[in-house]
């Protein structure tokens, strides 16, 4: 005790000027927020300096605590709606509205310059107020919103006059036509980036165009699949410069020119890092874009459905990559090329191209995640959708990579086993917490018992966040995470057979952590209401489906908060 006072004594002879300064270094926002807890003139240091801010959970505080806490805040980060709203778990109309937030930032923050939304619901109104009240406005990023239209965007073009950061991506966007880019004024010259690959109509290429060339800070462009080949040659014909490129359609067809044109420009790409896009490319083209990779570090193919050979071929020319996302129709036999050319590999994340063919016709096994575990040695994340895989092969995949930080497993069919013993996959994830000691991420699949999560509760100490969908046996299994894994944060569980025993097992757990969402489990009202009535500080709200049992919590979203229940909850939510 006499220490830290002596500690808490020598800290308060800094000036604030000082204190504030060298606090003001701080970037981390977890680290920050320690540095506020040390004594209160540290607290003041932080309080003042803080100019940017992250919110995990928009419910977990209210837009007038924020602002009174913080007052001098340029970037806002707010996340909304629960990760399980991307699999349509999480009904239309459910909140995470942003414009009570807008309006607060208005009145204490019409300095503020940054906005990044994930999940939030925005309205053409919301984007509206947003352009005319923030004079000083730089930088947007909306991810995975909804509620708005391309008339909105139009309203950012018309008048965000400082406009730096234009980043609309994986939106439920309204899409009514693609003249919002005819709204930046002609004398408009800031913007750094722009990305709209997720729009569906054609833009204005003419208007496109120029803005391209005159804004000479270009760094990230990522257009969408109306724009062709030659369009694309022209657009980075003038930002030879970009760091970033999402490229339109790759299936035009080309003279002999357009295609020494096209490959010229790629040429000239000389600081490219970045390359996604490649909507419906076709292998006759591919080549055009070898002189660009060199540098790549990222290769996002998410959009396309290249075949092994061609990926093969591309990958040849790609050694310093460091991120590749991909669709599984490069097989296992594209994995093998993976392990063979980027030795450099820290993430890799193989999706689905069609998630409900039930005719196997292509997709990736254990074979192909081997592979590239003997070959890419660094590898630390992995999200990958597979056909099939087996309690050795994952064994061997953690200790070919014991720096795995995040390790999200998703065998298609739910609830299969090792197809070549029949067993659980239990001593899969098993060798996963027991070999990968830094994990923080685990999502698991597969015929599960509760033994893979006495696994998970014995060695995960450093998880922060697990997924979980149709696995366990009993309740044992959920108390096993919830009493074990002391970092954490976010637990979100489908179609498991948990119930109010599990539930009631995190009751000194529950304020530590951000979130826990159950749907689809054996939990019911009573359950939820003994857990709101013991825990008043969490807001425990169930979601009521029509024709459900009056009895029982389908869906349950349990979450700390220090705003109190929210005010904004549609009749089907019911706060306890």
């Amino acid at each position: 005790m006499k220490e830290a006072k002596r500690k808490k004594e020598a800290a308060g002879t800094f000036p604030d000027e000082v204190l504030e300064r060298v606090v003001g270094m701080i970037k981390s926002h977890k680290d920050r927020s320690a540095a506020s807890l040390v004594c209160k003139d540290w607290f003041n240091a932080e309080r003042w300096s803080r100019a940017r801010v992250f919110i995990g959970n928009c419910y977990s505080v209210s837009p007038e605590i924020v602002t009174r806490r913080f007052p001098n805040i340029r970037s806002v980060t707010l996340k909304g709606k629960p990760r399980f709203s991307d699999f349509n778990l999480v009904p239309p109309n459910w909140g995470a509205d942003v414009h009570a937030w807008l309006a607060a930032f208005a009145d204490k923050y019409p300095f503020l310059e940054e906005l990044r939304l994930k999940r939030m619901t925005v309205s053409d109104e919301s984007l509206e107020f947003l352009a005319s009240y923030f004079p000083n406005f730089r930088a947007i990023s909306l991810l995975s919103c909804d509620g708005f239209s391309t008339d909105g965007i139009a309203a950012i073009a018309t008048h965000c006059k400082n406009l730096v950061e234009l980043d609309i991506q994986e939106n439920d966007v309204e899409d009514r036509s693609g003249s919002w880019l005819s709204c930046f004024p002609e004398n408009f010259t800031s913007l750094e980036i722009l990305n709209f690959a997720n729009l569906n109509s054609e833009v204005n290429f003419d208007c496109l165009e120029r803005l391209v060339s005159r804004c000479k800070s270009f760094k990230v462009l990522k257009v969408n699949k109306s724009i062709n080949l030659e369009q694309l040659q022209k657009l980075i014909s003038h930002a030879p410069q970009l760091v970033e490129l999402g490229s339109g359609t790759f299936t035009q067809e080309l003279t002999a020119n357009q295609h020494s044109e096209l490959e010229n420009a790629f040429s000239n790409c000389k600081n490219l890092h970045t390359l996604s896009g490649l909507w419906e490319a076709k292998a006759l083209y591919l080549p055009v874009l070898y002189p660009a990779c060199t540098n790549l570090t990222f290769l996002n193919l998410s959009y396309a459905a290249l075949g092994s050979g061609e990926f093969a071929s591309l990958l040849v020319h790609c050694p310093r990559l460091r991120r590749l996302w991909v669709l599984d129709t490069v097989e296992d036999k594209g994995l093998e090329a993976v392990g063979s050319h980027c030795p450099l590999l820290e993430e890799l994340r193989v999706f689905p191209y069609d998630p409900f063919d039930q005719e196997i016709i292509h997709g990736v096994t254990e074979s192909g995640f081997l592979a590239v575990s003997y070959g890419c040695r660094r590898l630390h994340y992995v999200l990958f959708f597979c056909r099939q895989m087996t309690n050795a092969a994952v064994a061997t995949i953690v200790k070919n990579c014991p720096d795995f930080t995040h390790f999200r497993l998703c065998i298609m069919d739910p609830g299969q086993p090792d197809y070549l013993t029949n067993e659980p996959m239990d001593e899969a994830f098993g060798a996963v917490v027991k070999t990968c000691t830094q994990l923080q991420r685990l999502a698991v699949s597969g015929l599960l018992t509760d033994l893979t999560f006495e696994y998970i509760g014995k060695y995960a100490k450093n998880l922060e966040t697990l997924s979980v969908a149709f696995a366990g046996s009993s309740d044992w299994g959920m108390q096993c995470v919830l009493n074990g894994c002391p970092k954490l944060r976010k637990l979100e569980i489908r179609d498991c057979p948990f119930g109010n025993v599990a539930l009631l097992s995190g009751l000194e757990k529950y304020e530590s952590m951000r979130s826990l969402w159950m749907s689809a489990c054996n939990v019911t009202m009573n359950g939820c209401r003994l857990l709101a009535r013991e825990m008043p500080r969490l807001n425990v709200e169930v979601i009521k489906e029509e024709g459900s049992e009056d009895s029982q919590a389908n869906k349950v979203y349990v979450y700390r908060s220090v705003a109190g229940p929210r005010r904004d909850a549609p009749p089907f939510v019911l706060t306890l």
